[in-house]
């Protein structure tokens, strides 16, 4: 049976289609999610994608957290349920507090758009088993409120409990995508729970799937198989 993998729409999101389509590149079948339903439509697996949810007033992800497919996503991901948090999605992920911290504009103040390296840093999640803890991978950034930001002590606890799931590569040039875009804390690109099923990242994998567009890298690519793999062996 083809896994279910649904992908939530909110107004202003700019990258449902994209991550639908990594989802089919990766042999799942992607289902479509609005907003303002709560049902779930019996899917397997979501992934919250990138954007400006409601424009992102009052606070990128705020608003969101509300919609009525949140109420469903929450308290399926507190039963299990693997859910990906993609840029907006971290931040929505932070603001249901599914996931600790919070979202804070980039210390530059200034959007940032560019080819992103990465380390794989927790390759036990359910969206990251076709990695390796220490891979090096790239994959395109976009965001304006990337700063990952908590107290020392969460921080931390992410730490001990192993779960920075990825770090931004600070080594060499930032002008080859190296370096800590946004000024996030300990260099931390992306988190998941304690129990492993939820993850939120800023940078875009399903912008990295294919060969032939975009980068014409498929670092991505590793999210969408890893959590096929986890449903189909389920």
């Amino acid at each position: 049976m083809t896994a279910r993998i649904g992908v939530v729409t909110f107004p202003g999101t700019l990258d449902d289609r994209d991550t639908q389509r990594a989802v089919r590149v990766a042999g799942a079948e992607a289902v479509p999610l609005w907003h303002r339903d709560k049902d779930l439509k019996q899917v397997d697996a979501v992934v919250l994608p990138g954007g400006f949810s409601y424009g992102d007033y009052l606070r990128a992800g705020a608003i969101s957290r509300f919609s009525p497919v949140m109420e469903s996503v929450i308290a399926q991901a507190k039963d299990g349920m693997p859910v990906l948090g993609i840029c907006n999605g971290f931040q929505v992920l932070t603001e249901t507090h599914l996931l600790p911290g919070a979202m804070l504009r980039n210390e530059s103040l200034h959007f940032v758009c560019r080819e992103q390296k990465l380390r794989v840093e927790n390759a036990d999640t359910a969206w990251t088993t076709d990695y390796t803890a220490g891979q090096e991978i790239s994959i395109p950034l976009k965001n304006i409120d990337g700063r990952y930001v908590a107290d020392a002590r969460t921080l931390d606890m992410l730490e001990a409990e192993g779960r920075v799931a990825f770090r931004y590569l600070t080594d060499g040039e930032a002008a080859d995508g190296y370096g800590n875009p946004n000024g996030s804390l300990r260099d931390i690109a992306g988190i998941t729970n304690e129990a492993g099923n939820v993850v939120g990242l800023m940078p875009h994998p399903e912008h990295a799937v294919e060969p032939l567009i975009g980068t014409g890298r498929t670092d991505g690519l590793g999210f969408f198989t890893s959590i096929l793999k986890k449903l189909v062996n389920a």
